[in-house]
């Protein structure tokens, strides 16, 4: 088990193989943060799918408005939405895109990421102080790793549900 230092900071994925524990750093991205912990709260995370697996890079996930699998589901809508909330601007760091972290999608403006993130397979350091680091996976990276892979893939793993350590 990984020792969990904030429950508050920690958002445990409930993934198809097993649990994924991250670290949230909101002292580099309190906003960023926020938003993930907000949408958890709510469930909005709660089975939606990874659209976006790209072998060698990452995951990409947290279209709460069209990749859920539970409502309406198109799997060629999912990676175009967000969420309700307004979009959160860049929180720019020296934090490097290593294996395990966090990164929030975005469109090609810097400022507008909502609920979509992905997760590092590897170190992508093309992405250095372009894309916003606001976690990293303590545990379960080997789940991260078991993602179904396509661009979307034919068959997408969901994240099963999201929650704050805090409140599990």
């Amino acid at each position: 088990m990984a020792e969990i230092k904030d429950p508050e900071n920690t958002i445990i994925i409930e993934l198809k193989d097993g649990p994924v524990t991250i670290e949230l750093l909101p002292d580099v991205a309190p906003k960023h943060c926020e938003r993930m912990k907000e949408l958890a709260r709510a469930g909005a995370y709660d089975n939606v799918c990874f659209h976006r697996v790209i072998d060698g890079f990452m995951a990409q996930t947290g279209d709460v408005a069209n990749g859920n699998m539970e409502k309406d589901f198109n799997i060629r809508a999912a990676g175009t939405g967000g969420s309700e909330h307004p979009n959160v601007p860049a929180e720019f760091s020296k934090l490097p895109h290593s294996r395990g972290t966090i990164g929030a999608a975005r469109s090609a403006n810097p400022d507008s990421a909502n609920s979509q993130f992905f997760i590092n397979f590897k170190d992508n350091d093309f992405l250095n102080g372009q894309y916003t680091v606001y976690g990293r996976v303590i545990e379960g990276m080997e789940h991260v790793d078991a993602i179904q892979r396509g661009e979307p893939p034919m068959n997408p793993d969901r994240m099963i549900s999201m929650k704050v350590a805090a409140d599990a």
